[in-house]
This record gives C-alpha cells, structure tokens and sequence, in this order.
C-alpha cells in the first residue's frame, strides 16, 4: 500500500469516526418522539386560522383566503385541525406596478405583484402573543398583448396566487423552526 492510499484511507477513517459521534444529535424535524412528548405534526395541527380582517368580495379577501387555505394545506395536510393552542393572525398589504410599458400603447406589458404580510402567533390558553413576524413576497407577471383583457386578468389573478402560496410557505417555515426549537 502506498502513502497517498494510505493517507486516504485514514482520512476516510476520521470522517467516518465523526459521522459515528454526531449521528445522535440528528433528529428529523418531523420525527415522532418515543418519549410521549407531542411533534412538529401535532403542534401544527393545534394551530388555528381565523380568516383575515379585509372587507368581504374585496380582491384582497380573495388573496387573504388564498393564502389562508395553502397554509392550511401545509400545517393540517387532508387531516383537519385538533382543538386549537395557538391562533395565527395574518394581516397583509398588496401592491402592483408597472415594469415595462409599451412605447406605442403606453400600456403596461410587464407589471409586478407584492404582498407583504405580518403574522402573529398567539397561545390561546394565555391569550399572550409568542412569535411574530414578517415575510414579503415579489412576483412578476406578462400582460399578452395590450388589448386582451381576459388575458391580462387571468395573469394578473395568477399572480396573486403565486404570491399567496409563497408567503404561506414562508409563515409554515417560521412556524416549524419555533415549534421545532422553540425561538
């Protein structure tokens, strides 16, 4: 056997040694504990969703329900909630404007769609807030032709739900790293 083998041998030896020492400290973040204390699905599932304050057959409300119904989906799945510890409130502005304009129409071909929203975890038992936060959210949508009205709002919709899917994953996320570590 060679040195250069040899030294490759022994080096694969180390990092094998520290795999071995750090493999306890590894637990998957949606693991079940056998230790009887509830995990990340379980604390998910006691998160309750009130719907949001904006007026009713607004666009917003239809952005508020969109994003409360992917949240829903990624903290309960196909299972329904469990009696509710904590109660997350979402409260969010929209925003739209203009990137590119046609130089013959001056009519917008490009725009842009942002939400940025506020979230508030609250403990039900003790009525007291525990996390908040905030998250934003930035899509860009084309406008087919400058006349196609159809068009032009079926993107303009699409937007909106792009949006609402991304900041309901990012609030999911905030949510399981505090249930998972606490912070």
């Amino acid at each position: 056997m060679s040195l250069a083998s040899t030294r490759i041998a022994a080096r694969l030896l180390a990092v094998a040694a520290l795999a071995a020492l750090t493999a306890g400290c590894f637990q998957p973040m949606y693991a079940e504990h056998a230790d009887g204390t509830p995990g990340l699905r379980d604390k998910l599932l006691g998160v309750e969703l009130p719907p949001t304050d904006k007026a009713n057959a607004s666009r917003e409300a239809r952005v508020g329900l969109e994003i409360r119904n992917a949240l829903a989906f990624k903290l309960y799945g196909t299972a329904s909630g469990t009696t509710p510890t904590h109660k997350l409130v979402i409260r969010f502005t929209t925003s739209r404007s203009s990137l590119i304009l046609d130089p013959v129409t001056e009519l917008p071909s490009s725009e842009n769609y942002g939400i940025d929203a506020q979230y508030n975890l609250i403990e039900i038992g003790t009525n007291k807030s525990v996390m908040t936060g905030t998250t934003f959210s930035r899509v860009t949508y084309d406008m087919p032709g400058s006349y196609q009205r159809f068009a032009r709002s079926r993107a303009f919709r699409d937007a909106e739900d792009r949006a609402a899917q991304e900041i309901a994953e990012n609030i999911q996320t905030r949510l399981a790293a505090f249930f998972t570590a606490g912070t």
